[in-house]
């Protein structure tokens, strides 16, 4: 097995030799066992499914909620000549039938749909008549409650094994705790437990937070040192990312800046403008860099708080892929903590706001009661809350309760190229060219630019045809929505609009009920998370990797040596157990009371001065010890710690 896989491996992706424990992981799958594959960001997750996929005959049908993700590895693998397609809310019914029907009879190998395409009937019918091979779920920590992207469509997908119950799934993530682990392989209906997993450990990869008020400052300050290679900075709303951009550009560090609201165009030429390295710094909201494989990004920098350590992991380890050394950075100030509780307050608005979203949603499309099911309309939001007076966040917080609840499905902001398939027999396009001459020579430029239009749809480029046909693209456009409104064509124009899916029909806004999970629980959750996070930032005491390990289950003793706790550690020359031990004698003296260096000093004689005077400076820094009236010191208090 392992020489075939390696052949195919060399054949199709180039590479010699595999990542580590990808083999194990194709193993596992080839061998029809039920898998769960933990890799980090970057590890290469998709090879895991791929080629065991390309070693059988049959197709191999991916789970995946990124359409971006989706859209980025068919189109490589389509450039590798390994037939694949992918089936999103947005698409046009004939192309999504096209689709179908190639997977019947044998023409994919690979197959990409979201979860929620599963519950719909028609995909249920085809995929019966369907030869599969494996199931890959990417992302599979959203199928855990207590994971940190829950996704209830995800708990449908062991409905589907029943099918074809010898064949094998694949679930793969890049992050999960101990909990989410054992959630994954039980609501998958996995025959035993069999876990794949990598250590968490990025040695070339140092974090560090920065307790600085000002932001700004610092962050051109971590960019004028940066000598090669290019830097990401997350932030978590679309203005920031242009004030940041411009701030950074005008202190010569060359940046720009990328979020959904941009048009797709914008969006394609600022990606490929830091791809290509002619900007160093993208500044993004955390949706950028799904799918993105750029292997020299020396910084990633957080200018806000993440709602959890899953997905500032994540985000992170886009640093440092060609595993040459990198940094991270959290930059925080005093009233973080509290705008990071604000905000998972204001993600799960009351249950009558959500019922007030719904009932406007379903006049707005002007959806009847009991009729919407399968339906996909463009949904622009900003248009939506400005229509009804309503504040943006709490309905993009309504939306996703409503989504998470198998109601609709709110899908991203995607440029989709026109397309264009020929459903007339080439009899009835040919008596069409004779009754209408004036299309003649126009069809013909299409039947030239356009091969295997009659069977299977293909992108179609409006400019390209107009100059080819010498008309202009207004004309283009015009003639095509002729034909396609005659039924020879299905036309598809370009579009850059968000796509809204009812997954079910439209109910009665008195009915729709928050259940528990995706309400209590899910939000007592995400207090733990942002709990989690907050306690990262202010334990200034341990080693941030050692820290993050130990969240995702892993116990290493071995500190990194280079995060901004190791750093201060070191330059104070202290053990473990003296620092503590001194922190410990000062709460003593400090519990009820400021006092004075030299009372401290006094107070702490198990020690040399020398240490205890360092150990002291190290907390000020650190904020650990705040000053008051000027020459006393008392422990700041754990309010700003424990919310």
């Amino acid at each position: 097995m392992s020489r075939q896989a390696s052949e195919i491996l060399m054949k199709y992706w180039g590479y010699p030799s595999f990542r580590p424990m990808q083999e194990e992981i194709i193993e596992s799958v080839h061998a029809g066992n039920d898998t769960l594959a933990l890799l980090p960001t970057g590890g290469g997750k998709s090879i895991c499914f791929q080629v065991p996929a390309m070693m059988k005959d049959g197709l191999c049908l991916v789970i995946t909620p990124l359409i971006a993700l989706m859209k980025d590895q068919v189109h490589n693998l389509k450039q590798k000549n390994i037939p694949a397609a992918a089936v999103f809310s947005g698409m046009h019914p004939n192309e999504v039938e096209i689709v179908y029907n190639q997977a019947v009879f044998g023409r994919l190998k690979f197959l990409y749909v979201s979860p929620e395409r599963l519950t719909t009937e028609r995909f249920l019918t085809v995929f019966r008549r369907m030869n599969i091979n494996l199931i890959a779920v990417d992302e599979s920590h959203c199928i855990s409650q207590w994971g940190y992207d829950f996704r209830p469509p995800y708990l449908l997908i062991h409905e589907i094994r029943p099918y074809f119950p010898k064949v094998p799934i694949l679930a793969l993530t890049a992050t999960a705790t101990k909990k989410v682990v054992l959630d994954i392989m039980e609501k998958l209906h996995f025959r035993s437990s069999n876990v794949f997993q990598s250590s968490y450990e990025r040695k070339n990869l140092t974090y560090n937070v920065i307790l600085d008020a000002d932001k700004f400052g610092h962050l051109v300050r971590i960019f004028q040192r940066m000598s090669s290679g290019s830097g990401i900075v997350y932030v978590r709303n679309r203005r920031r990312t242009r004030e940041l951009a411009d701030y950074l550009t005008a202190r010569q560090v060359p940046a720009t800046f990328y979020h959904a609201g941009l048009d797709g165009s914008q969006r394609d030429a600022r990606q490929k403008a830091w791809m290509q390295g002619r900007v160093k710094v993208m500044v993004a909201t955390n949706a950028f860099g799904m799918g993105i494989d750029k292997p020299d990004v020396r910084i990633v920098v957080h200018m806000d708080l993440p709602d959890s350590l899953e997905a500032y992991f994540q985000e992170a380890g886009r640093a440092g892929r060609d595993g040459n050394q990198a940094q991270a950075y959290l930059l925080v100030s005093d009233q973080d903590a509290e705008q990071l509780q604000n905000n998972l307050n204001t993600s799960y608005p009351p249950i009558e706001q959500v019922r007030t979203v719904y009932q406007a949603l379903g006049n707005y499309l002007q959806l009847p009661i009991g009729s919407g099911k399968d339906l996909s309309f463009d949904f622009q939001l900003a248009e939506f809350v400005q229509l009804y007076n309503f504040s943006v966040l709490e309905t993009f917080n309504s939306l996703q309760l409503l989504e998470k609840e198998g109601l609709i499905m709110f899908g991203q902001q995607l440029k989709t190229v026109s397309k264009i398939f020929i459903q007339a027999s080439r009899e009835d396009l040919y008596r069409f060219q004779i009754e209408q001459p004036n299309y003649n020579e126009f069809v013909k430029t299409i039947l030239r630019t356009y091969p295997g239009i009659f069977t299977d749809f293909v992108n179609l480029y409006e400019t390209e045809l107009a100059r080819k046909s010498e008309l202009t693209v207004q004309r283009v456009q015009v003639m095509l929505n002729y034909m396609n409104k005659l039924g020879l064509i299905t036309y598809v124009p370009l579009t850059d609009i968000p796509q809204l899916l009812f997954l079910s029909e439209r109910i009665d806004p008195q009915d729709i009920q928050l259940s528990r999970e995706n309400y209590a629980d899910r939000k007592a959750s995400a207090a733990e998370k942002v709990q989690s996070v907050i306690d990262f930032v202010y334990n200034d005491l341990k080693c941030r990797s050692l820290q993050l390990l130990a969240y995702f289950g892993e116990e290493h003793n071995k500190r990194c040596g280079k995060c901004d706790v190791c750093v201060q550690r070191n330059r104070l020359e202290l053990t473990d157990i003296e620092y503590n031990s001194i922190k410990e004698s000062m709460k003593i003296l400090l519990s009820n009371k400021a006092a004075s260096m030299e009372e401290i000093v006094s107070f702490v004689t198990a020690y040399p001065e020398t240490k205890v005077l360092e150990a002291v400076r190290w907390m000020i820094d650190h904020h650990i010890l705040q000053q008051i009236d000027g020459e006393r010191y008392i422990f700041r208090q754990l309010l700003t710690r424990k919310l």
